[in-house]
């Protein structure tokens, strides 16, 4: 090889390692690949103890630069993979994806999944951890979840998050979630007592407009059923979903609807306890602190207080509820809350009814405190003060209550007939008598928020 040769192919060298260093590049180079962020991983339900087979989605969120196509599989702390995806993300600049999957859970069992992005780039999310406790079944070992579906949407709004699709769904075209919120209430269509019929009454929020059709299902059933909203559905659309009769052989001891849709959108749940504790005890939610009775009441008695409103408002239009320390035999404890200390904390069985009375009345009844049977505690919508045994101040919601002024109030039916140290309520008027067993209204609001905290204690003044 001569030298001009030689000199004029070392030259070409260092030619192409400029080009190199300096990131110019023709079509179809080695170009820097697109950058790609894992956002946080998460499970719904996080932890879940009752009946099964359950189902928990895991999810978790990725920014990538579009136009780029995803490919990635779910990976799970059992060993077991999903089959691998592709998901094409359109437009430009940097995008927001969430990537979910729906689990059934057959059995006891803690685990993780994570997701395993092969393209743009080889990478792997954080884990989504969960944790199912099987009501009745001892520890499970073995298989007890496979993967059902997979999933991946854009994720630059928050309501627009995925994690199941319906069937049918096409995995590579972006998902709806048209619910964005649903809630149940319970309406007794017999007396208090087991057998029992009730109504389910739902109210589904964040609907399209026009007209369209919606599918749910009784958690813990495999029918899905239709009910279909009218163009004009406002804000909110209510409706009866089921009317279901329990017995002592039933079983049953809650409800709660799931809304056919990607996120797999599920209700608030109800509890029922009239027809007996469930056969097998259950954690119904979490205390975050101890919530105490007080001589008058406290904390604990404003807690059911509380639930007692949230129970019967949505169906009945009640704006107040007030409780007697009379019922409460044992104090909340810090830590997971059983079915068993729920049923401990008060009679079982005490149906929450609705009877308006005029602020005088309310007044009056009110001022009937002893050493005896404490003070009446209000829900947190109503505060009063105590001076001598004459309500001195009384609000509502804020507001000063009218000696004229009509008001609903939840109660159950023992004090409202005057046999928990209180008078009976003569000359008020019977609003609704479709409410739940206080133990179910108390253990429902624990579910529905927990970790629940101590009230503050303070909504009545004793002067």
């Amino acid at each position: 090889m001569g030298l001009l040769t030689l000199a004029r192919r070392r030259i070409g060298a260092l030619v192409a390692v400029a080009v190199l260093a300096s990131g110019v590049f023709a079509s179809g180079a080695q170009a820097a690949p697109n950058p790609v962020g894992f956002g946080t991983a998460s499970a719904s339900p996080k932890s879940y103890d009752g009946a099964c087979p359950t189902t928990v989605k895991l999810s978790t969120t990725v920014k990538v630069k579009a136009p780029v196509t995803l490919k990635y599989m779910w990976t799970f702390s059992d060993g077991d993979k999903s089959r691998a995806k592709t998901y094409k993300v359109g437009g430009k600049g940097f995008k927001t994806v969430r990537l979910s999957t729906s689990i059934k859970v057959t059995g006891g069992a803690r685990g993780w999944g994570a997701v395993r992005l092969f393209s743009p780039v080889k990478k792997t999310s954080k884990k989504a951890s969960f944790a199912v406790v099987c009501a009745g079944d001892a520890a499970s070992t073995g298989d007890v979840w496979d993967s059902v579906t997979t999933s991946a949407t854009g994720a630059d709004k928050p309501d627009d998050s995925a994690t199941t699709p319906p069937p049918g769904q096409d995995d590579d075209k972006p998902a709806h979630n048209p619910v964005r919120k649903a809630t149940i209430a319970f309406e007794r269509t017999t007396a208090s007592k087991c057998p029992v019929t009730f109504k389910v009454h739902a109210y589904l929020e964040g609907l399209p407009a026009g007209a369209q059709a919606v599918q749910y299902r009784l958690v813990g059933t495999q029918e899905w059923k239709t009910v279909n909203v009218p163009a004009d559905h406002g804000d909110v659309f209510a409706t009866v979903l089921e009317t279901l009769t329990w017995d002592w052989e039933t079983g049953k001891t809650s409800i709660q609807i799931e809304i056919n849709q990607p996120d797999g959108l599920k209700s608030n749940i109800i509890y029922y306890f009239k027809c007996g504790p469930p056969r097998t005890p259950i954690t119904v939610g979490v205390a975050a602190e101890d919530i105490p009775r007080t001589s008058m009441g406290g904390p604990l008695a404003e807690l059911i207080a509380d639930a007692y409103l949230e129970a019967v408002q949505s169906v009945s239009g009640a704006q107040v509820a007030l409780i007697s320390k009379y019922g409460l035999r044992t104090d909340l404890k810090k830590g997971p809350v059983t079915s068993e200390e729920v049923w401990g904390i008060q009679s079982a069985g005490l149906a929450v009814d609705v009877r308006a009375m005029t602020g005088a009345q309310l007044r009056k009844l009110l001022g009937h405190a002893s050493p005896a049977a404490g003070v009446l505690t209000p829900s947190a919508s109503l505060r009063y003060t105590l001076t001598d045994g004459v309500v001195t101040e009384l609000t509502l919601n804020g507001a000063p209550v009218s000696d004229s002024q009509v008001i609903k109030i939840a109660a159950n039916y023992h004090l409202m007939g005057g046999w928990q140290g209180f008078p009976a309520w003569e000359g008020t008027t019977r609003v609704y008598n479709g409410g739940p067993d206080d133990t179910g209204a108390l253990a429902s609001y624990i579910a529905n928020h927990s970790p629940v905290h101590a009230p503050k204690g303070d909504r009545v003044t004793l002067r």
